[in-house]
Parts: structure tokens; sequence; C-alpha cells
């Protein structure tokens, strides 16, 4: 009977044994399978089919951001599309009339109205006056909004934080946007504001800046103006935006990582109202498109971050302004969205101001 009682056990053991290492077997192939499954397929131009997948926020980013990436994600569900110009202007300068408010509780400074070569401009004069070593400088603000929007309140609040904690005068530009005016109008009003301010400061002193449609605007200018045989700008800010036409694999990442559906292919800026008939090879209207026109830029200071659909193509620019001489500077902040610095209540924003502040008073001349 023991041995019976052995062989019994012996048998169980063995087929319990026979049963572990057959689910074994099994589970290591379905971990293969759903691994093989859930790999990226890459084709022979290296496209890549992505499953799903859950990227969780940016563990680098701030709590503030965080709660502020929320409070976006909802107010981009409530934006108009680009093709309704009027609701599109309302809703936006809500937000940065709102924007501007806050900021200046927290930035004060003064503001009117002034003509500047016949462009009507918003001057933002800090609250504290003018600092001794900035009365001899000036910054040129250029406004984002699609070449759409953004007059007035979206300028303030790009200029409102550096005037302040710069205490230095900032003219932000109204220049004239699509699709009333077409390019290269934007440009020509830029030019205008510059060559008024020239009769006033060096150009070694004057500073031009300008985040999203403003940050390409600002290399157009730049361009217009070397075209023009002007003397160049002490130093230059593209924010969220640059020389470069968008794409690359920001294009596509980004705006999902934004909320955003996939898109099918990256906004070309050169398809907005305000480039109707223009040519997107032209220089001056990305001057990546030339060779020689990057190497007679001033020094740059380039800003995105790695949720902003910009980002590659902000990259792109760095790398050519630098191959080119160029004394650049890039700032990348994680989990950031485009314009992200436009919101004031996040420590990003805060040290991003602190970037633009220290870099124009490095860059710019006595």
């Amino acid at each position: 009977m023991p041995a019976l009682r052995t062989h019994r056990l012996m048998q169980t053991a063995f087929c319990t044994g026979l049963l572990y290492i057959g689910l074994l077997y099994i589970s290591m192939f379905s971990t293969a399978a759903f691994a093989q499954a859930q790999r990226p397929g890459v084709d022979s131009r290296g496209n890549v089919s992505v499953p799903a997948f859950v990227v969780p926020y940016s563990a680098y980013a701030s709590p503030e951001a965080q709660q502020q990436f929320q409070r976006m994600l909802e107010q981009s569900r409530h934006a108009p599309g680009i093709g309704s110009i009027a609701a599109s202007r309302a809703y936006y300068d809500r937000i940065n009339t709102d924007r501007a408010k806050r900021m200046q509780k927290l930035y004060p400074v003064k503001i009117h109205a002034e003509t500047a070569g016949g462009v009507p401009t918003d001057v933002v004069l800090p609250a504290q006056g003018i600092a001794a070593k900035q009365r001899h400088r000036v910054l040129i603000n250029l406004h984002g909004g699609a070449f759409l929007w953004g007059a007035h309140s979206g300028g303030l609040v790009e200029s409102i934080p550096l005037a302040s904690l710069g205490r230095i005068k900032v003219v932000s530009v109204d220049y004239r946007q699509g699709p009333e005016h077409v390019f290269p109008t934007a440009s020509e009003d830029v030019e205008a504001v510059y060559r008024a301010l020239l009769k006033q400061y060096p150009a070694r002193n004057i500073g031009i800046y300008g985040c999203s449609a403003g940050g390409v605007l600002t290399g157009e200018a730049v361009a217009r103006i070397i075209t023009h045989k002007l003397p160049v700008p002490g130093a230059i800010g593209t924010f969220c935006g640059s020389i470069s036409d968008l794409g690359g694999d920001s294009a596509y990442v980004a705006p999902v990582l934004s909320g955003d559906s996939p898109p099918a292919g990256p906004l070309k800026l050169a398809d907005l109202p305000y480039f109707k008939g223009a040519s997107a090879s032209d220089p001056l209207v990305f001057p990546a498109n030339s060779p020689a026109l990057p190497a007679k830029f001033p020094p740059t200071l380039l800003i995105t971050g790695s949720r902003d659909f910009t980002l590659s193509s902000v990259l792109h620019s760095q790398a050519l302004l630098t191959a080119a001489g160029v004394d650049t500077e890039l700032h990348v902040w994680d989990g950031m969205w485009h314009s992200f610095f436009s919101d004031p209540d996040m420590p990003e924003s805060r040290e991003a101001y602190a970037v633009m502040v220290r870099f124009f008073d490095r860059r710019l001349g006595h």
C-alpha cells in the first residue's frame, strides 16, 4: 500500500509538472504574441504604425502645468475652426484678455497706443520705470494667432512679462492679418516699425521676438530687413515657430499628446489664408529655403515644448542657424504644449520669461 500511494503521488506530481510546463509555455507564447502585436510596424520608408497605448503626463512638469494642461484640453474642445475668422478672433480675444489681466497683477505695466511708421502699436512700459541700462534699448513684439487673430490682447500677453521683468520698453505691432490681407503685408508693417525705431535706437539695441505666427513673422521680418540692406537687429526670439515650415515627427505626434486626433499630415503654414498666392519655397516666407539668409541672422533664441506641434521645425531651424554660424540658444520644456507660456501661473512660464529676459539682456548692445 505505501508503494502504491507513492506511485500515485509521483503520477500526480508528474502530471502537475506537465500542466505547469504547458501553462508556462502557453503563457510565454501568449506574452510573446501580445508583445509582437503591440510592437510598432515600420515600413521601408520609415513610416511607423503604432498600436494604441497610454502616455502618462510628463513626470518633469509641475503640478500647475498638469492642471493647466487639463484646462487647455477643455478650451480646445470649444475652439472655433480656422475657417470661422470672426468667431476665432472673439474666442481668442476673450482668452487673451483674461490672461493679460492676470499678468498685470503679477507684472505691473503701463500701456498706451502709439503709431510707428504709420503702423498701430501697443507700447508696454514697466510700471516701476525703465531701468537705466535699458533706456537705449527696445523690444519689438510680434503676436501669434495663425496670422488671423491675436492683435492687442495677444500681443499684450507676450509683452507684459518681458516689459515688467526686464524693465524695458516693448512695442507690440498690430500688423495686418489674413484673410483681409496677404503676405507680405505683415512683413511690410514690421519693417515700417523697425525703420521708425532705427531713428531712435541703434540696430544692435533693438530686439524682435514673437510666438507661433509671431515667431515665423520674426524670421520673415529679419529676412526682409537683410534683403533691403537694413542693419539687422541685435537679437531675435523665435518661439513655437521659426524659419522652417512645419513638419517632422512633432507634426504628427504632438497633436495626439495634446489631446487631438492623429493628423493626416502636418499643418502647412502656407495653407493659411494670409499666405494665399505666396510660395512656400520663397525665402521671404521661410528663410530656411535660402542657404545665404540664415548666415546673416543675429543671435537667436528658440523656445518650444515637447508637446508642441512646431517642435521639429524649431529644432530644424536651430540646426540650420547653428550650421550657418549664428549664435543660437534653444530651450525645450518637457510636457509643454504650443505657446505654453501664454498662461502666467505656471512655473514653466516664469522660467521661460526669465530665459527671454536674460537672453536679450546679454545679446543687445549698450
